[in-house]
């Protein structure tokens, strides 16, 4: 009997049988969770199907983060919609100011190795640098999970990506997750699994890990799964594992579409271009690339070392005049240590708006939305036309350092020059 992948594995044992690339199977689901853009439309679907209750209430969570506080009456309603499915059914909520729900699901221990997890989102396969299967899913899908505790899955086959090398100073994780994107392309990996490892990706922390892991979505991944190591072990310390959790490995002779070697050693910052994920450039081929509006948060680098990183390059230093700088913690424990490492005071005092954790200015419909003709740098991890609320603005994407070197010099600016 040939190997298996991470992905086959996982769903193996979730299925019951031994499944591989292509079969068909129907697994049981760990842990459930939508946000506020999506959750009201997996309660209607829920309620068509004369659903009477959720499998497993303690195992579903429900986030307000992405109109959170809410902007308007329209979704005030869909929000007093949620609150009010979640008192009927006794299931788990994170309101408005707790944070994005993909820093806050890993970051309250609530996703472990070896488990399979859905959410109504696109970019819950960032939970998979815990070493577990987690895929976005449409809401009527997820509304059929809630109610059944499954989900019908086709076994994706896997790209094996090695990270080899040291990175250099002044590079970080998401030029790293620009790299695999640039690489692979926004079409590259559809409905596959992008299964990580290498002597890199070993000394990257967790924080990096989920940088990298949320960007598998841009290259059209059904998840993205990293090996389970030292780091996973230590980030999980303080949380109790479940029965259903067990590390997983990929047997030596499994089967992958393709496998990839990326060497860092050499690698600089780097920057994706308006209109797409995957058109990615050095950063100083954008010197002349005049910036309006900077951005640092999001599910990709709202974390603690992102704001580290962003504080380093703006601590005694002025944002320039020209240009707007929001700054968004990813949680409000990241908020509260942010406070006292004194970052949110580097914030203030070089000039930046910082908000309340939450997806902010990244989906478009608050907190920021650019005027036309405007040029943005952000640290998210979308810049299709529209993804900030306004079709003729541009937006470049890029890591906290190179966002916050930009912002001081008014456009496109590297980093090392100021650590």
């Amino acid at each position: 009997m040939m190997g298996q992948t991470i992905a086959e594995k996982i769903l193996s044992t979730h299925a019951g049988k031994k499944v591989f690339a292509g079969d068909i199977c129907l697994a049981e689901i760990d842990f459930l969770m939508a946000q506020d853009g999506t959750a009201p439309l997996v309660i209607t679907a829920f309620e068509d199907l004369k659903a009477e209750k959720v499998f497993n209430k303690d195992r579903v969570y429900f986030v307000f983060d992405h109109s959170a506080p809410s902007p308007n009456m329209g979704v005030s309603s869909l929000h007093h919609l949620m609150r009010s499915f979640v008192a009927r059914h006794g299931i788990q909520k994170m309101d408005i100011g707790e944070g994005v729900c993909h820093v806050l699901v890993p970051e309250k221990g609530l996703v472990f190795p070896g488990q399979l997890v859905l959410g109504a989102d696109s970019h819950t396969p960032t939970y998979g640098a815990l070493n577990l299967m987690s895929c976005g899913v449409g809401s009527t899908d997820l509304a059929i999970a809630l109610a059944t505790g499954k989900q019908w899955f086709k076994v994706p086959s896997s790209i094996r990506l090695d990270f080899e090398g040291t990175l250099p100073n002044g590079v970080c994780a998401k030029d790293m997750g620009l790299l695999m994107v640039q690489t692979l392309r926004a079409s590259g990996a559809i409905y596959q699994c992008v299964e990580f490892g290498g002597f890199a990706l070993s000394s990257i922390p967790m924080e990096g890990r989920f940088t990298i892991a949320n960007l598998v979505t841009e290259v059209g991944a059904k998840c993205g799964i990293m090996e389970y190591d030292d780091t996973v072990a230590s980030y999980l310390k303080d949380f109790s594992l479940p029965e259903s959790s067990s590390p997983v490995k990929p047997d030596s002779d499994a089967t992958y579409t393709a496998k990839k070697v990326l060497d860092i050693s050499t690698l600089v910052p780097l920057v994706a271009k308006p209109h797409t994920v995957d058109n990615v450039v050095e950063v100083g081929e954008l010197s002349n690339v005049k910036i309006q509006q900077a951005f640092i948060g999001t599910c990709t680098n709202g974390r603690l070392n992102d704001m580290r990183s962003a504080a380093a390059v703006l601590k005694g230093r002025k944002v320039s005049p020209d240009v707007r700088v929001i700054v968004t913690p990813g949680s409000r424990t990241i908020y509260l240590e942010s406070l006292r490492e004194g970052l949110i005071e580097t914030f203030i005092e070089s000039g930046c708006c910082v908000t309340n954790p939450g997806c902010g200015p990244c989906v478009g419909t608050h907190q920021g939305i650019p005027s036309d003709g405007e040029n943005v740098i952000s640290t998210a991890n979308r810049n299709f036309k529209g993804r900030m609320g306004n079709p003729n603005a541009f937006i470049y994407l890029a890591s906290p350092a190179t966002v916050a070197a930009s912002a001081l010099k008014g456009s496109i600016s590297d980093p090392r020059e100021y650590l």
